[in-house]
């Protein structure tokens, strides 16, 4: 079983990957940032757990389905052990803003989702990175420690006020990476 301190759940696009407005909708528009996967391998490398929390909105629009999705999961999983790395789980949504589940982000049942699967008794202390505000939303009440990176929608979630106290920020998910290994070594 990891250890919920040292477990980092990232979001998805934005963060690991670019993003687009009009959805990432094929392996083909799966672009991960250059130095996304590598920071990925170094954190599995040094000892922490990663798992992704990824809202798919697009699923529920009929922009794509969940056969691509795993098609563009595979490939970044592929990517990440090549690099000498491992995620280990991936919790996704496929609802639509108006579907009321209980697992789109801002909400916490994505992290609920990787917490149980990985039979933890909290999420405290882990790291949820993402780039959005509504990715700092779900980890807050599940007592994450928050990063916001400013790729992807980041800087625009920065300029806007983020609003949550202790929140770090980074330019990348590299930089996060450095620090964090630095920081805890």
């Amino acid at each position: 079983m990891p250890d919920a301190s040292r477990l980092v759940i990232l979001d998805r696009d934005g963060v690991i990957n670019q993003d687009s407005d009009a959805y990432i909708k094929s392996l083909a528009e799966w672009i991960p940032y250059p130095a996304s996967i590598d920071a990925i391998a170094r954190l599995s490398r040094a000892g922490w757990t990663v798992a992704i929390a990824t809202n798919q909105s697009g699923i529920a629009r009929g922009l794509y389905d969940e056969s691509t999705l795993a098609l563009m999961h595979a490939e970044l999983e592929k990517q990440v052990a090549e690099a000498g790395g491992r995620i280990a789980q991936i919790a996704y949504c496929p609802h639509g803003p108006g579907d009321g589940c209980s697992c789109r982000k801002p909400l916490t049942g994505l992290l609920e989702r990787i917490r149980d699967t990985m039979g933890l008794e909290s999420l405290a202390g882990s790291w949820m990175v993402g780039d959005s505000l509504r990715d700092l939303q779900a980890g807050e009440p599940m007592g994450c420690r928050l990063a916001l990176v400013r790729t992807g929608k980041g800087r625009l979630t920065e300029a806007k006020g983020i609003g949550i106290a202790g929140v770090h920020v980074f330019d990348d998910l590299a930089a996060f990476t450095d620090w964090l290994l630095i920081s805890t070594s």
